[in-house]
């Protein structure tokens, strides 16, 4: 008898499903969870409220004040610092909004298996600790330097391979005043679940970059070979192909979805009348949102934009709606000052990464 492929070592090779969401699925969606879309009214969004996506295991760690940063590779200097260390570094405070690569995923036909997202996996967070480029400027980047590489405490497998997650910057970027070695969030000292004692934060860029529980730094000489940088995270068409990587964070918008809402369904009901409308929109590196359209039934008109809240945050619009009974679907579109625009219709990528269509809302009126 041919023996099964063991789960973990020689995993199954995964295919695109229709239909029901196997076990698998829904334990991740259990372990992992998006933000609640009428959580869009905070300008910042709770810690308890942000999305959260967790690879492997939170590692538990008993005593943050002995927790070691270590830098090395290519370095001058190498460094071993602790928690105290860094917070004597200058410190800032940033509004960034993050997103995960693969929100949207679940609305893709066929789909990947993989964490099923909706559209709510995205939060805006204010996100304190000291730029990156004062680490590596007090340990002496070598000029034969290329990337740096972030190596975090969560250690697992994926697709047969085990691995601690790490992921890459090039040397250029990793020096910006933009990346940053965060201890808090929102004001507060980190959540386990968000990284604590120490994470990056790559503003911009989809939510893989912003390495969780973060021990090692390493400057290398050539393109970083890590699981999660060449295994994933890469926009595919078709299997086999070398594809793009997954980086900035394509335009895209929501809405809070007006009314009251059904318990199972969530299909929302609203008064006949003015409803105002409200939402958000980012995009990323940087990118400032020009332009908000609002569809009623798939005819758009143009929302007014709350004034601009960082570079790297989300933007608030509004709109009212003059309501009369009947069916409707409601969406909201974005535009960058790049001129990318949300696409109406869904954009097919192998492993469901960089979804951003409309997004789209049921509602009766009565």
């Amino acid at each position: 008898m041919t023996a099964a492929p063991h789960p973990i070592l020689n995993p199954v090779r995964k295919s695109h499903v229709e239909g029901d969401y196997h076990d698998h699925e829904v334990n991740l969606a259990h372990r992992n969870h998006g933000f609640l879309l009428e959580g869009l009214r905070h300008d910042v969004t709770p810690a308890g409220m942000h999305y959260l996506l967790i690879h492997f295991d939170v590692p538990f760690v008993p005593a943050p004040d002995a927790w070691t940063l270590s830098v090395g590779g290519l370095v001058e200097t190498p460094l071993s610092l602790k928690l105290a260390d860094l917070a004597a570094l200058p410190q800032i405070t940033t509004r960034v909004t993050l997103e995960c690569a693969g929100n949207g995923r679940s609305l893709a036909r066929p789909r990947w298996p993989s964490q099923p997202w909706h559209v709510e996996a995205v939060g805006t967070a204010e996100w304190t600790g000291t730029p990156l480029r004062h680490v590596l400027g007090r340990a002496g980047i070598k000029r034969n330097a290329q990337e740096v590489v972030f190596t975090g405490a969560d250690r697992g497998f994926d697709a047969g391979i085990e691995h601690d997650y790490g992921r890459s910057l090039p040397v250029a970027m990793a020096l910006s005043d933009d990346i940053l070695l965060v201890t808090a969030m929102n004001g507060q000292p980190l959540l386990p679940q968000h990284g604590a004692p120490l994470r990056l934060i790559v503003p911009g860029w989809y939510g893989m970059a912003s390495v969780k529980w973060l021990t090692r730094i390493d400057v290398i000489d050539h393109a970083y070979q890590g699981f999660q940088q060449v295994g994933t995270y890469i926009f595919k068409q078709v299997e086999g192909e070398a594809g793009v990587p997954v980086t900035t964070i394509r335009v895209k918008s929501l809405l809070v979805p007006p009314g009251i809402p059904d318990w199972y369904s969530r299909r929302r009901l609203v008064e006949r009348g003015t409803v105002p409308l409200f939402g958000r929109a980012w995009s990323g590196a940087g990118v400032p949102i020009t332009k908000v359209e609002v569809g009623i039934d798939g005819r758009f008109s143009p929302a007014e934009l709350d004034s601009p809240a960082g570079k790297f945050a989300w933007r608030g619009w509004r709109f009212d709606w003059s309501a009369e009974p009947g069916e409707y679907e409601l969406s909201c579109r974005a535009t960058d000052a790049n001129g990318d625009v949300q696409p109406l219709g869904q954009r097919f990528d192998r492993a469901g990464f960089g979804n951003n269509t409309v997004h789209r809302v049921p509602v009766t009126v009565r």
